[in-house]
């Protein structure tokens, strides 16, 4: 159930983050995907933290609410632990072990590959092949985090009335929807590197992607909401007005100056900081494009700023560009939305034909 489900069901995509509850809804449709239904429903700060459940109650409350605006047509649900919680390892066992037998080997051998107790742990694997040097030998990806982790977020699905059915590692959702964003940049080929930099409310996490894969990546603790918050008690605004504020601007003169631009100032900053270590970790592809997720990606100036900054080309995220919508969603406010729906989007694109 963890990370690697092979169900053939359609899936209701859910991103729990520190700022919202986040649903979407994918069918296919040919070679391409639709958009059934889709909500974002607010959290208090402090309800979440650091993608952890704090307050039951309020997040199973803001998951109902998110259904009841979307009814969704599937109850069952993927939802996804954090990077950080997660263990993820690629082991080389012999070819002519059975799946039966691979688990038995990785409960037999735990203390090797997972730190922390083997009874409380979560885990599932996939195998990926033959060992590409050895004919004997299978590549088996491992995914394992506490159980405690799933648990929590299988229990707010539960009481929200919905059914569990997967749950997922971020990072495995946010390579999902990579796939979609692909067709955005069609002049970055399969072997040049692209930097997607998803910007939450409390965090910004910066990954390198070569070929859909993320083969780098780094948290820093810096996000949108430190603008919100300053706009807020500037201009004696409520959250939620301050919230539609940075995205839309129109404040006093000196908003640009004294509020927005070192904002902006310290957000460029970290991303330079991110990628300058990507470079030196490593005799790493060069980057030649830069992506921008989350729900702060769309603050006015962000995109020109770090254009100039870091001389890449900028663009904002958008995984629904080829995909229909169902008639009775707003696609404005879709489109408003969209980059932040990356973590959302991957999950729900565990749809098979």
């Amino acid at each position: 159930m963890l990370g690697l489900d092979k169900s053939g069901k359609g899936l209701v995509g859910i991103d729990i983050t520190s700022a919202t509850v986040k649903l979407i809804e994918l069918k296919q449709a040919g070679r391409h995907y639709r958009v059934d239904s889709y909500a974002v429903r607010p959290l208090r700060e402090g309800v979440v933290v650091e993608r952890r459940i704090r307050q039951m109650s309020e997040v199973v409350e803001a998951i109902r609410r998110a259904v009841d605006h979307a009814r969704p047509h599937s109850r069952q649900v993927a939802v996804a632990v954090p990077a950080s919680a997660a263990i993820t390892k690629t082991l080389t066992l012999p070819a002519s072990l059975s799946e039966d037998e691979i688990e038995a080997r990785i409960q037999l051998d735990s203390d090797k590959h997972i730190p922390f107790p083997f009874n409380e742990v979560a885990f599932d694997f996939q195998r990926l092949g033959l060992n590409a040097r050895f004919a004997d030998q299978q590549d088996v990806l491992l995914v394992a985090c506490r159980q405690q982790d799933v648990s929590q977020l299988t229990e707010a699905v539960m009481q929200a009335g919905l059914e569990p059915a997967a749950v997922d590692v971020e990072t495995f959702a946010t390579e999902r929807a990579f796939g979609e964003l692909r067709h955005q940049f069609p002049h970055v080929g399969d072997d040049q590197c692209v930097a997607l930099v998803d910007i939450g409310a409390n965090m910004n996490a910066f990954h390198v992607l070569r070929g859909g894969r993320i083969i780098y990546s780094r948290d820093t603790v810096f996000g949108g909401r430190q603008l919100t918050e300053e706009i807020r008690s500037r201009y004696g605004l409520s959250f939620e007005e301050a919230g539609l504020a940075k995205k839309r601007g129109g404040l006093p003169g000196d908003y640009q100056h004294d509020v927005l631009s070192p904002f902006l100032d310290t957000l460029a900053q970290q991303i330079g900081r991110s990628l300058q270590l990507y470079y030196t970790a490593g005799r790493n592809p060069e980057v030649t494009q830069l992506i921008l997720a989350g729900g702060s990606s769309v603050i006015p100036g962000l995109k020109e700023r770090l254009s100039e900054d870091s001389g890449l080309a900028i663009e904002v995220a958008n995984p629904f560009l080829r995909m229909a919508i169902n008639s009775r969603i707003d696609i404005h406010t879709l489109a408003s939305d969209a980059p932040a729906m990356l973590t959302a989007c991957g999950l729900a694109m565990r749809v098979r034909s």
